[in-house]
């Protein structure tokens, strides 16, 4: 969602707020806008548009004076995107500034609270309210003040506000929304993520929700709800810096691609020890697992198709049910689970509002919680019984590739541990999974060494496609989910998963002559079914595109296009599906000539439901 930044030091701020902005551009926005304290009052410069153009219009910060600023990129959720709608907001009588991250549930609210005392909305946001409330009810004490706008606020908020009577700092609140502080010499800082810092600062501190911050050059200090001092203690970012830059790759997605050898092997090495699963600090013991009724398993996007894997793993080898939820259907649907069940949540962002809210669904009804997140410190990590950390790395690019094979690497080590735990699973089996896990990195790197040139050449003869099809079974389905997925939301073809055995039951009316179908099938046992149902689309004109492993040759004589993966466990094929469909997905997308990194619509980190 937006980006947030803000700055308080010696230095001209406007500069250093624009640097932070670029580093959160991958969170998509659509208008950018900065506020500065200058001499005795705030200055504003926003405006619609890349942030090219914020910059053009400041001179990369240059004609805006001041040390104390925020800055904010803006995904529209209310009023279209526009300079008016922009942020910052400012208050009426000018001396508050306010940027916002999240919604403001009850906006009509108070909308027409503060219209009944005389303000006027100059935009069609939410967060203009929050400006206004700001000077309604400010009484001297900015810490008092928005202790009683938060107190008005229904809804998720990360808040950054100016006030231009105190030159020297500036103010944060948050509420389901990710915020950072970042600590520096002579310098202290705000941002929705840290890549957005790490030039700057390694050091930083996490807000709790309802916690208000001041932050001055010198000085931070953060009060809870009854505007007591909270003890903060820092902790340092171990991301390198070189992760939020390109590299010399044109996109930051195919970046992020070519990493994913190394995120997977620093995802999985430090859990497999002398050829057994160690989940490290994670509890549950073999006990609670052999007594486990279910796993639910809720995410949203690219980690409910993780989860769609994860299930096949878990109850092939485990023998568990395992039932897979939309984060946003889990939290409304009065879901039935309770002490007998594991709930694990999944998200890359650790801040992703709809898994969080049904991660503290699944707490309320008293099941046992289980993160598997990226981000250390994220509102999910925080609130969960247990995590387990992904070791993606900073992954930058919208489409998510790294951050989704990482997760299906740590339902794959959690599978095996519980497999082993429940005695599901015999010693040979359980040792060559666990070798076969630690092989992964290589094999993935054959993928991208072996596939990358053919992929190409298939990109530039399918990226004019209007539609595409992905189908496959079992594993096989949930991998063409995350393919067609990746496709759609970069390169804006039309494109449907399908499980390969429902094409009778009404998709098939959809093939005609030339329509591109990908058929994913590297499970031996349903090679044939999947080769029949390639050759029904091949009778209606499509254009087959066949992913397979081993059992290549049983397609070569239907499939128009072959891409053959290396030989690995079909219980592990998966990730090595991924890879190769993240390489179609992009390169069609670059034929195009997308924004890939930052496709139309989109956001990072979804904080709003």
């Amino acid at each position: 969602m937006c980006g947030i930044v803000g700055y308080a030091g010696s230095d001209r701020a406007a500069p250093i707020l624009l640097e932070g902005l670029k580093k959160l551009e991958y969170r998509g926005y659509d208008s950018s806008g900065l506020a500065v304290v200058s001499g005795p009052e705030i200055k504003m410069v926003k405006t619609k548009g890349r942030l090219a153009n914020l910059c053009r219009l400041t001179d990369d910060g240059k004609n805006l004076d001041g040390s104390v600023g925020i800055g904010h990129t803006r995904w529209a959720t209310h009023g279209e995107p526009s300079d008016l709608n922009s942020h910052p907001h400012i208050s009426p009588d000018g001396r508050f500034a306010v940027v916002h991250n999240g919604i403001i549930e009850n906006y009509l609210e108070l909308k027409e609270f503060l219209t009944a005392r005389g303000f006027r909305f100059l935009s069609e946001t939410d967060t203009e309210a929050v400006a206004l409330l700001t000077e309604y009810y400010f009484s001297g004490d900015m810490i008092d003040t928005l202790q009683k706008v938060a107190n008005k606020l229904r809804g998720s908020y990360a808040l950054g506000v100016l006030f231009s009577q105190t030159p020297d700092a500036f103010y944060a609140v948050r509420k389901d929304s990710p915020l950072v502080v970042g600590l520096g010499k002579g310098a202290n800082y705000i941002a929705s993520d840290m890549p957005a810092l790490l030039s700057r600062t390694r050091s930083f501190i996490l807000l709790e929700d309802d916690e208000i911050a001041l932050v001055g050059r010198n000085v931070v200090r953060v009060y809870d709800r009854n505007k007591e001092i909270v003890p903060k203690e820092p902790f340092e970012a171990t991301w390198d810096e070189s992760a939020a830059e390109k590299d010399g790759y044109p996109h930051f997605m195919l970046k992020e691609i070519h990493e994913q050898p190394k995120a997977l092997q620093n995802t999985i090495k430090p859990h497999i020890k002398n050829g057994k699963i160690d989940l490290g600090a994670i509890k549950p013991t073999a006990d609670y697992f052999k007594n486990i009724a279910g796993i639910d398993i809720v995410a949203c996007g690219s980690a409910y198709h993780a989860g769609v894997v994860g299930k096949y793993f878990i109850e092939e080898l485990a023998r568990v049910p395992v039932g897979v939820d939309l984060a946003s259907e889990f939290r409304y649907r009065r879901p039935i689970t309770g002490e007998s069940r594991l709930t694990v949540i999944i998200s890359q962002s650790g801040e992703t509002a709809d898994t969080l809210a049904a991660l503290r669904e699944a707490k309320r009804a008293k099941s046992k919680t289980l993160a598997i997140v990226n981000v250390i410190g994220s509102s999910i990590a925080r609130e969960a019984d247990e995590v387990f950390y992904t070791l993606a790395g900073p992954e930058i690019a919208v489409a998510t590739t790294k951050g989704y094979t990482t997760q299906l690497a740590a339902l794959c080590l959690i599978g095996l541990y519980i497999a082993d735990a429940r005695g599901a699973v015999n010693t040979e089996t359980y040792a060559g999974l666990a070798g076969d896990l630690l092989t992964l990195p290589d094999k993935v790197n054959c993928v991208l060494k072996e596939n990358v040139g053919g992929l190409q050449y298939l990109s530039s003869v399918h990226h004019g496609a209007t539609h595409a099809f992905f189908i496959g079974r079992g594993r096989d389905y949930a991998a063409a989910m995350e393919g067609s997925l990746k496709l759609k939301e970069i390169s804006y073809i039309h494109a449907e998963a399908y499980a390969a055995g429902e094409l009778k039951h009404g998709t098939i009316s959809l093939i005609e002559n030339g329509s591109l179908v990908v058929a994913v099938c590297t499970e031996p046992a349903l090679a044939e079914k999947t080769l029949s149902n390639i050759r029904e689309v091949k009778s209606r004109g499509a254009h087959v595109l066949a992913l397979t492993a081993n059992i290549g040759q049983k397609f070569a004589a239907d499939a128009d296009s072959l891409v053959v993966l290396p030989d690995v466990n079909p219980l592990l094929s998966p990730v090595l599906s991924a890879v190769a469909l993240q390489l179609l997905g992009y390169y069609i997308s670059a034929a195009r000539g997308c924004d890939i990194d930052k496709p139309r619509n989109l956001a990072k980190s979804v904080t709003v439901e």
